[in-house]
C-alpha cells in the first residue's frame, strides 16, 4: 500500500508540474500577434500526416532518418507500455494486461525490439554528435547548455530503454523460477539475453525487477516534465506545428496590410484612408511576430539542417538560421518571465534585433528559402529575418550601404541597377 501511496503522490506531482510549464509556454506563444491558420484543414491534416508522422522531409538523409525513425517510433509505442504501469502502480497489481494472452505476447515482443531500436540509435546518435565532428553539431549556437541538452536526452533515454529490458529480463527469469507473483506473461526476444548477468535468487532478482520498475516510471515522469526546458518539446510541438504551416507558395513574401492601404489609397483618391494606427511596421521583439512564429521557435529541434543547407553560413557569414529560432525562444522565455514577474510586460532595454540577432546576421540572408525548406518539421526563420529587416529599413531607416543604393536605383529608375530605363537594353548593341 506505501508503494501505491507514493507512486500516486509522484504521478500527480509530475503531472501537476508539467501542466504548469506548458500552460506558461502556451501563454508566451499567445504573446504573438493573431494570424489566420485554420483555413483548407483537409490538406493540413495531410501534410502533418506527411511531415510531423511520416517524417516525410527527414528522409532526405535516409541514414539518420531511419535512426531517428527507430527512436521515434520506439519512444511512442513502448510509452503504450507506461498505461499498465501506471494501472499496475495505482492498484498494486503486476502485469494488469497479461489476461490478453497472446495478443499481450504480441505486445511485450514487439515493445522490446523498439526499445532495442531507441538504444542501439541513441547510442549512434551520441557518437555521431560527440566523436565524428559533423558539421552541423559544431555551429557557435550549440555551444554549453544546448550541447549539454542533447547529450542528457540521449543518456536518458539510454538508461530508460536499458532499464525497461533489465525488467523484463528480471521478470522473466522469476516466472521461470515459478516466483507466485510473476505469473507467466509476455514474450521476450531481447532481454532473455540478459537473464545470464542477473543474480540467481528470487529476492535480489525481485530487488532488480522493482528497482528497473521504479527506475523507468519515475525517468519518464522527470523527463516529461524535462521537455518544456529542452529542445526535446519538438517530439510534442510538431504535429501543431506542421498543421498550421504556410500553404502558400515557397518564397512567396506577404506584404504589410496596413502599408498596401496606404499605398492603394495614396493611388485611387476615391479610397477611403486607412484606419487604425500601426504599432510597429516590422518586428523589433517577440511580440511584433505572429504566433506561428513563436510556436517555431518552441518546436525548434537544433538539428541545424537549416544552417547546413544556407548558403550564406556555408561561405563564411555570421548567419545561422538554428540560431535565429533558439534567439527567438530563448527572447521569448525572457519576456515571459518579465510578464510573470512584474504582471505586465515591464522595459528591460533588450529586444528580439540587436540584444540576440545581430544586424550582420539578418542581412547576410540571400532569402533562398533553403532553411525552410530543409527544416523536417516546416520552421520558418525567413519570415522572422525578413520582419527584422522590415524593422531596420521602415522604423529605423537602418540598412547596408548596397540596400540603400538599390532604394535609390528603384526610386530614380525603376529598377534596381543604376543605369536610367532608356539605356537598359544598350547591351544588345554591343
Amino acid at each position: 500500500m506505501m508503494g501505491q501511496i507514493i507512486f500516486f503522490c509522484l504521478f500527480v506531482l509530475a503531472v501537476a508540474i508539467f501542466a504548469r510549464n506548458a500552460s506558461r509556454i502556451y501563454k508566451n506563444i499567445k504573446l504573438g500577434k493573431a494570424i489566420n491558420r485554420n483555413d483548407r484543414p483537409v490538406e493540413r491534416l495531410k501534410l502533418m500526416f506527411l511531415i510531423a508522422f511520416g517524417q516525410k522531409k527527414m528522409f532526405k538523409k535516409p541514414l539518420p532518418a531511419l535512426l531517428h525513425l527507430g527512436v521515434y517510433v520506439g519512444f511512442c509505442i513502448i510509452n503504450i507500455e507506461m498505461l499498465e504501469i501506471v494501472i499496475d502502480g495505482l492498484f498494486g497489481t503486476h502485469r494488469v494486461f497479461s489476461s490478453l494472452g497472446s495478443v499481450y505476447n504480441g505486445l511485450i515482443y514487439a515493445f522490446e525490439w523498439l526499445a532495442f531500436a531507441v538504444l542501439f540509435s541513441c547510442i549512434i546518435f551520441l557518437i555521431r554528435r560527440n566523436a565524428l565532428h559533423i558539421y552541423r553539431f559544431s555551429g557557435r549556437e550549440l555551444k554549453n547548455w544546448p550541447k549539454t541538452d542533447a547529450n542528457l536526452i540521449l543518456i536518458a533515454e539510454i538508461l530508460l530503454m536499458t532499464a525497461f529490458l533489465f525488467m523484463n529480463a528480471a521478470d522473466f527469469k522469476l516466472q521461470q523460477l515459478g516466483h507466485p507473483t510473476y505469473h507467466t506473461a509476455g514474450a521476450f526476444p531481447v532481454s532473455q539475453f540478459l537473464v545470464p548477468l542477473l543474480p540467481e535468487s528470487a529476492s535480489a532478482l525481485m530487488i532488480t525487477e522493482r528497482f528497473c520498475w521504479w527506475f523507468h516510471i519515475i525517468g519518464v515522469l522527470a523527463f516529461l516534465n524535462y521537455l518544456p526546458i529542452s529542445k526535446h518539446l519538438h517530439i510534442i510541438l510538431a504535429f501543431p506545428n506542421t498543421y498550421f504551416s504556410k500553404l502558400e507558395p515557397k518564397g512567396k513574401f506577404n506584404n504589410m496590410p496596413a502599408v498596401t492601404e496606404e499605398v492603394k489609397a495614396m493611388l485611387d483618391p476615391s479610397l477611403p484612408p486607412p484606419t487604425g494606427e500601426v504599432s510597429r511596421f516590422g518586428v523589433k521583439d517577440v511580440q511584433d511576430l505572429t504566433w506561428k512564429n513563436l510556436l517555431d521557435a518552441y518546436t525548434c529541434t537544433e538539428c541545424g539542417r537549416c544552417t547546413a543547407a544556407c548558403p550564406a553560413n556555408i561561405t563564411g557569414k555570421l548567419l545561422s538560421p538554428r540560431k535565429i529560432m533558439m534567439d527567438t525562444r530563448d527572447r521569448l522565455a525572457e519576456v515571459g518571465q518579465n510578464m510573470a514577474k512584474n504582471g505586465d510586460f515591464k522595459d528591460d532595454s533588450k529586444s528580439l534585433i540587436d540584444t540576440y540577432i545581430t544586424r550582420e546576421e539578418i542581412w547576410a540572408c540571400t532569402t533562398c528559402n533553403a532553411c525552410v525548406e530543409a527544416c523536417p518539421v516546416n520552421i520558418d526563420p525567413l519570415e522572422i529575418i525578413i520582419g527584422l529587416r522590415q524593422y531596420a529599413v521602415m522604423e529605423e531607416s537602418q540598412a547596408p550601404a548596397s540596400i540603400n543604393a538599390m532604394f535609390g536605383n528603384l526610386e530614380n529608375n525603376g529598377a534596381p541597377w543604376k543605369y536610367a530605363q532608356a539605356d537598359r537594353a544598350n547591351w544588345r548593341n554591343e
